[in-house]
């Protein structure tokens, strides 16, 4: 099964500009752990130890 992917972004006046035009892409079956963002550090997420 593939999927198309296109990039773009939108300003503060709602124009749009297309970073990559569209393109077909097959999803990856597994996703690799090392990859994945860390876990958030900010002083809301992390709560202190009890």
């Amino acid at each position: 099964m593939t999927m198309t992917l296109k990039v773009y972004e939108v300003d503060r006046q709602g124009l749009t500009r297309v970073l990559r035009p569209e393109v077909e892409v097959v999803p990856v079956e597994t996703v690799d752990e090392t990859s994945a963002f860390p876990d958030c550090e900010c002083s809301q997420c992390v709560r202190p130890p009890k």
